[in-house]
């Protein structure tokens, strides 16, 4: 009975770990696309019950599929971008079909991703994580207002919520140590929501309004549409992912001292794109690793997939409940805008982290990373820059991630991995003096 408690307190551990993660991208992308608090709690509760879904098809370990390492599994940061500016464009429905093909181009390319990994040295992936971040920040400070376009934008009420939320995940950050440390921004959007509740703005009519139980349902927004920008954008998340994907499962390795094969990580990737696939299917979205319960496990020593298959079957009850999905989405916007900015500034902390350790190996690193996040970040603000241009061709400039990110991929190729063809310096043959004969 003690070691079932202990297992539980543990799974649930690395539940709290990854919470607010999994909870803010569904939170940040169905506020940005005007979903109703109905359609807001499904997906909630949809996001929470794949995220399950998606940690236990990794953590098996079978022929076809499951890296069989305690890794957990959660929708990934590097969409959210993507993401509203598909639904922003071409609707929701597109956002689903590019989901779902870019799942599917996963499945195809796991048994040889691993070959391709070379084409996303840190120079390339620390650019898209950057471009990503940066690109996400105004969302951040729109929400801190109280959401664009909202008729109290910027009140001294959403101002002060926004900034106390700020505050206290700063602080706990500072101060706490450990797993305290860990969930500091689930701690912020609780703290910052019992002050809203204390000032009268908060809403609890989702929650009332919400039953107890529900049962999942495939293309709950509808038929899925597909558009060549929309899913070319989404497969190059994909691959940033498997990157960032693949330094999570060699730290476990590491960890829990397995070995692993070509093989093992062509059926990690496999799992993932399984997962890519069951988020556009149900409407939901694009998973990958959680770091943050690869430093849970390092810092507690339980290195077992028993704890992480517990997790994932709380995640899976969980995510069935809809009263509890509709817990999050009373929020207010204000609160969440506080935590964004934390969140959206670690994404870009993280990408420049990434490219602090190549940017000085070489001047063409430097004009690689100019390039890239210059262009990425210049076509998201003046997005009618190439608005001229045929359509087959806006398909690479429309979206300011796809425009860095394919520059980044093409200025590495240029740079490092053409044959280089400088001239070599000549050398001067030196004579031999005199006093040497």
């Amino acid at each position: 009975m003690k070691n079932s408690l202990g297992a539980a307190a543990l799974g649930f551990q690395h539940l709290l770990a990854m919470y607010a993660g999994a909870v803010l991208v569904p939170l940040i992308v169905g506020d940005a696309l005007g979903l109703t608090p109905e359609q807001l709690t499904y997906l909630v509760a949809i996001d929470i019950l794949l995220c399950g879904v998606a940690t236990i098809l990794q953590i098996v370990n079978n022929r076809f599929f499951g890296i069989g390492l305690p890794v957990v599994l959660g929708c990934t940061f590097t969409a959210v971008g993507p993401m509203i500016a598909i639904g922003a464009e071409f609707g929701i429905s597109a956002i689903y079909g590019s989901i779902l093909a870019s799942g599917l181009f996963v499945v195809v390319i796991s048994g040889f991703f691993g070959s391709l990994v070379r084409f996303f040295p840190p120079v390339v992936t620390g650019s898209v994580v950057t471009i990503i971040g940066i690109t996400l920040i105004p969302v951040a400070i729109n929400n801190m207002g109280g959401g664009q376009g909202a008729s109290d934008f910027g009140s001294l009420t959403n101002i002060s919520l926004a900034f106390g939320t700020l505050l206290f995940i700063i602080l706990v950050y500072r101060f706490a140590t450990g797993f305290i440390r860990a969930i500091s921004i689930l701690l912020g959007l609780i703290a910052g929501t019992v002050a809203a509740t204390i000032m009268g703005v908060v809403d609890f009519t989702a929650i009332k309004d919400a039953s107890y139980f529900h049962m999942v349902e495939p293309f709950y927004f509808g038929a899925p549409t597909f558009e060549w920008s929309a899913i070319l954008t989404m497969c190059l998340v994909a691959m940033v992912s498997l990157v960032e994907s693949t330094g999570t499962y060699f730290a476990l390795s590491d960890i829990t001292e397995k070995k692993l094969t070509e093989k093992d990580l062509a059926k990690g990737y496999r799992a993932e794109g399984l997962a890519i696939v069951l988020g556009g299917i149900f409407n939901s979205f694009p998973y990958t690793t959680f770091s943050q319960n690869v430093g849970l496990i390092q810092m507690s020593g339980v290195k077992s997939r028993k704890i992480i298959l517990i997790t994932g079957l709380m995640l899976i009850t969980l995510g069935f409940l809809p009263k509890v999905a509709a817990a999050t989405t009373i929020i207010p916007t204000a609160v969440l805008g506080g935590a964004m900015v934390a969140m959206f500034g670690m994404v870009i902390a993280q990408g420049i982290k990434m490219l602090s350790k190549i940017i000085s190996e070489s001047q063409e690193n430097s004009m690689i990373i100019a390039c890239s996040v210059g262009l990425g970040l210049g076509v998201t603000v003046v997005p009618e820059l190439f608005a001229q241009l045929p359509s087959s061709i806006q398909i690479l400039t429309s979206n300011g991630i796809v425009a860095g990110s394919v520059t980044a991929i093409a200025l590495n190729i240029v740079f490092n991995m053409l044959p280089s063809k400088r001239k070599q310096p000549v050398r001067v043959p030196v004579q031999k003096s005199a006093i040497n004969h």
